[in-house]
């Protein structure tokens, strides 16, 4: 982002004010200056590291400054690093400025908080359950600020409506800065303990390969999101009808896991079945994807050859796990009349029925070249007439009540469909293979 609007300009403005601010009483703190020197140092050493290594901000040494010392003087530990780290971003001033007076804030509130409790009279005496309820509560006021100045920066830079800028925003702060709080709290007790700063230092060391361990989760994550997106978008490209299909699949196929009970690891791969059920149509000829007209028997024998190319085509990729399965047999019917094997009843995947519903429910209610959506009731009530034949009860009947409790609202809809798989894709019940 080039251009910083004038709005959220005045608010960094304004908060900068604020630490300056609070900066003011810092002459007459009583403290030996070597802490917070030594804090500041090991923060912008932390930050410089945690930053480029996992991309994240590393909070316990803040949260031990602010167990440790006066606010004004907690305050002023994090603004080294702030002033040191390159900017990735222009304009660089602002964002400078704004990188060192929001934990100024923070860290300078945690340290009165934790002063008004009498939180360093028992932090000095090593007195550790003691000192839990003063840090519990400077973590609860350091995750405040973050909050409120965080809100008030996308408010302000116009990134979302006013009403909706700090929604979420605490909920996601609390727990990791909760865990960071603790070793915080670990790092001051040590430091005032005989043992000294460098007994303080040991505390990073576990925080630091916990760090590494997250970070590596969510680099593996987000490397499965991207291969994930550029599958479906291979899709997407070679037959216009997917187009936002395969997103609203993986809803409809996340719902019913969930109101099966489902645990979350098999809901993650119940979405991504979901997703990616039709990746084998890259390996079907373009022309049958789009032919207009009726598809003669021979046409429609390579089209549900898919399932099939398609769990060729992710066999090696391990994360999917059972949704491999879904994306073989997801045209299976529980009479033994689907394909590609001719599986009947329990011999289906449980996730191969689960994406099986999803599917048909979202193609009765996707707007298409040759015929109109279907209101969401019509839908579940020829899924139910097709239960026990086509489609597993259990799972409609879970997607009934999934539907009723929170509704149908895909992101993405058909509005604008595209022609193709005329009499490859026909309703629910009709006999009909899809």
């Amino acid at each position: 982002m080039e251009a910083v609007p004038a709005r959220a300009l005045g608010y960094v403005a304004a908060v900068a004010l604020a630490a300056v601010l609070v900066l003011v009483p810092l002459p007459a703190a009583h403290t030996s200056w070597w802490t917070p020197a030594l804090l500041a140092a090991l923060y912008a050493v932390c930050e410089h590291v945690v930053h480029r290594r996992f991309g994240g901000t590393f909070y316990p040494v803040l949260l031990a400054a602010a167990f440790l010392l006066p606010p004004a003087a907690a305050a002023l530990v994090p603004l080294p690093a702030a002033l040191l780290r390159p900017v990735e971003h222009r304009p660089g001033p602002p964002r400078r400025v704004w990188r060192a007076a929001r934990p100024a804030l923070a860290v300078w509130a945690a340290a009165r908080v934790h002063g008004a409790f009498g939180g360093r009279d028992a932090v000095t005496g090593c007195d550790l359950p003691h000192a839990l309820l003063p840090a519990g509560a400077a973590v609860l006021a350091f995750c405040l600020v973050l909050t409120a100045l965080d809100g008030g920066l996308r408010a302000a830079a116009g990134l979302v409506p006013p009403r909706r800028a700090w929604r979420g925003l605490l909920v996601r702060c609390l727990a990791p800065v909760a865990v960071h709080g603790l070793a915080g709290l670990m790092m001051a007790v040590l430091w005032r303990s005989p043992y000294g700063p460098v007994a303080a230092l040991l505390v990073l060391l576990p925080m630091c390969v916990s760090g590494w361990v997250f970070a590596q989760y969510h680099r593996e994550h987000a490397a499965h999101q991207a291969t994930i997106r550029a599958l479906v978008q291979a899709v997407d490209i070679k037959d216009g009808y997917t187009r936002g299909h395969s997103e609203r699949v993986g809803r409809a196929s996340v719902l019913i896991a969930r109101e099966l009970g489902l645990d979350d690891d098999r809901v993650e791969v119940l979405r991504f079945a979901g997703i990616l059920h039709d990746v084998g149509k890259l390996g079907v000829p373009t022309r049958l994807l789009r032919k207009d007209g009726p598809l003669t028997p021979q046409e429609r024998r390579i089209i549900e050859l898919h399932p099939e190319y398609g769990h060729e085509m992710v066999r090696g990729i391990s994360f999917l796990g059972e949704a491999r399965a879904a994306i073989l047999h997801h045209h299976e019917r529980l009479d033994g009349s689907g394909y590609p094997y001719g599986l009947a009843g329990d011999m289906i995947p449980e996730c191969a029925r689960i994406v099986a519903v999803a599917d048909a429910f979202d193609a009765m209610t996707s707007t298409r070249c040759y015929s109109r959506a279907r209101p969401v009731e019509a839908a579940v009530a020829e899924l139910r007439r097709c239960a026990g034949a086509q489609f597993d009860p259990r799972m409609v009947g879970a997607l009934d009540r999934a539907l009723r409790r929170s509704g149908w609202h895909p992101a993405v809809t058909a509005d604008e469909p595209a022609c193709g798989l005329r009499s490859a894709e026909p309703a629910p019940g009709t006999g009909a293979r899809r």
